[in-house]
C-alpha cells in the first residue's frame, strides 16, 4: 500500500500535541528537582536545628498521619454517597431531575475551599458539637472517641466531613460516566430473566463500573492529600499523633502546615517546610498514578449500546 502524505495541518497538530506532552514531563521534573534541592539542607541537618529538634522525620511524621487522616475519613464517606448519587442519576432519576441533579453535584467542584471552610467553621463545627458530646459519653470506650469532646467542632472528623464535600463531585462524576457505559445488552438480558432493578445492578452495573469507581475514589483521595486552605480554617491544631476525632488536640496536614507556618519561617525551618511539601508532593504523585493504572486496567464488557 502506499503511504498517505501527512497534511501540514497534522504534521503541527502531532508537533504541538509532542510538545505539549514533554513540556508537562519537564514542568514536573523542574518541580521535583526544585523541592529535593531545598529540601536537601533539612535532610542533612542536625535533629536538633530543626523545628521541635526531634529531626526530620519526627516532624514530618504527625503531619502525614493528619494528611492520611483527613484524607481516609472525606474518602470513606464521599464514596458511598457518591455511588448512590451516580446510581440514582443513571438508573432512578427521570431525565430532566437527573441532568438538573448531576448539573448541582458538578457545581460543587467550583465552590472555593475558603467558602467550604468559612460554611466547616461556621456551621457544621458548632452543629456537630452535641453528637462529639454524645460519642465521649457512649462511645469514650472506643480510641477514636476517647474525648475530650472539643467545644467548638474544630475536629479532625469535622475537617475529614468537609473534605468529603469537596471530593463528592470528583468520585459522582468519574462513577457516572462510568456506569452511563453499561452495554445495554447487559441490562436488558437481566431484565429479560426477570431480575429486579436492584438485581439488575447489582449484577451488571457494579461489576462494570467496579474499577471505575476504585480510580475516582483514588482520583478524590489525591484531591483531599493536598487540600490547604479549607483544613487550616477548620481545623485546630496542636501537633502530635492521636486517634482521637472529636478532641481539639488533633495532628496538622501537611498542606495546612505550610501555609500556616512558610510566611514566619526562615532558614532551616523553610527547608523542613519544603521537605515535608516533597513527601506529598511524592504521595499525591503516587496515589493519582496508581488511579490511573486501575482506570486504565479496566476490563471493557462485550455487548451492544
Amino acid at each position: 500500500m502506499a503511504r498517505v502524505p501527512r497534511r501540514p495541518g497534522d504534521r503541527v497538530f502531532a508537533g504541538t500535541a509532542t510538545g505539549a506532552g514533554i513540556l508537562i514531563l519537564v514542568v514536573l521534573a523542574g518541580v521535583a528537582v526544585f523541592l529535593v534541592t531545598e529540601a536537601w539542607p533539612a535532610f542533612t541537618a542536625p535533629p536538633a536545628a530543626l523545628p521541635g529538634g526531634t529531626g526530620l522525620a519526627g516532624y514530618v511524621a504527625p503531619l502525614i498521619f493528619g494528611t492520611l487522616v483527613a484524607a481516609v475519613i472525606a474518602l470513606v464517606v464521599a464514596t458511598p454517597l457518591a455511588v448512590g448519587i451516580a446510581l440514582f442519576i443513571t438508573h432512578y432519576a427521570p431525565r430532566r431531575l437527573a441532568a438538573a441533579l448531576g448539573s448541582v453535584v458538578d457545581l460543587l467542584a467550583a465552590i472555593p475551599s475558603v467558602v467550604y471552610g468559612f460554611w466547616g467553621i461556621a456551621a457544621l463545627a458548632p452543629s456537630l458539637v452535641p453528637a462529639y458530646r454524645w460519642a465521649e459519653k457512649h462511645l469514650g470506650v472506643i480510641p477514636l472517641f476517647a474525648g475530650p469532646a472539643s467545644t467548638t467542632g474544630r475536629t479532625m472528623l469535622t475537617a475529614g466531613l468537609v473534605l468529603a464535600v469537596m471530593i463528592l463531585p470528583i468520585i459522582s462524576a468519574i462513577t457516572r460516566e462510568v456506569f452511563s457505559q453499561v452495554p445495554a445488552l447487559h441490562r436488558e438480558a437481566a431484565l429479560a430473566l426477570g431480575a429486579t432493578r436492584w438485581e439488575t445492578i447489582r449484577l451488571t452495573v457494579l461489576p462494570y463500573g467496579r474499577s471505575g469507581i476504585i480510580g475516582g475514589a483514588m482520583l478524590g483521595l489525591g484531591r483531599a492529600l493536598g487540600e490547604t486552605l479549607a483544613i487550616a480554617i477548620v481545623l485546630s491544631t496542636s501537633g502530635g499523633i492521636t486517634l482521637d476525632l472529636i478532641s481539639s488536640s488533633n495532628p496538622s496536614t501537611i498542606a495546612a502546615n505550610i501555609a500556616l507556618q512558610f510566611p514566619e519561617s526562615s532558614g532551616l525551618a523553610v527547608n523542613a517546610l519544603i521537605a515535608s511539601g516533597l513527601v506529598l508532593f511524592v504521595l499525591t504523585l503516587g496515589v493519582n498514578a496508581l488511579a490511573r493504572r486501575v482506570v486504565g486496567r479496566r476490563a471493557d464488557l462485550s455487548g451492544a449500546t
